[in-house]
């Protein structure tokens, strides 16, 4: 799994394992350290993994999808979809935040693998993400499932 953190807007690419100073984040407020802390005292916004199961390209996703770690989420994405793996479902269990930018980034996943006749389904249970997608009425364009097999289920019945 790679993992990414940012400091005030830089991007570094961070070792899992490497005890690291504290991160002051944008939305922790003035002078109060960011607590989204992992393993053994590491600070990590964000961390990817993927992997194929029935035919389908899983993406886990754990941490925070905001302006600065976004990026990242779409970089993997279009690489998926660039090496013609069209059907993708988005594991959104662990992440803890969501901005619009983030949004942004899944709806453009969504219309690069639509442009292939293709699917990206998300895998949320959590009420406070689930709400931006109700807000936004994206609920109505992502299939959304509680967990990955299903998600995996409701896809392979479409065919």
């Amino acid at each position: 799994m790679i993992t990414y953190r940012h400091d005030i807007g830089a991007w570094l690419n961070a070792a899992e394992g490497f005890a690291r100073a504290p991160v002051v984040s944008p939305r922790a407020g003035v002078g109060r350290l960011h607590d989204a802390v992992h393993g053994a005292g590491g600070f990590v916004d964000l961390k990817l993994g993927h992997y194929n199961k029935d035919g389908i390209e899983v993406v886990d996703v754990e941490g925070e999808i905001d302006v600065y770690t976004a990026p990242r989420l779409r970089e993997l994405l279009i690489d998926l979809v660039n090496k013609n793996n069209y059907q993708l479902v988005v594991n959104m269990e662990k992440v803890e935040f969501l901005d619009s930018t983030g949004l942004g980034v899944l709806v453009g996943g969504l219309k690069r693998v639509r442009a292939h006749d293709g699917s990206l389904d998300l895998v949320c249970t959590q009420e406070r993400i689930l709400k931006i997608f109700r807000i936004t009425g994206l609920t109505k364009v992502f299939g959304i499932h509680d967990t990955v097999d299903l998600a995996i289920a409701a896809r392979k019945s479409e065919k």
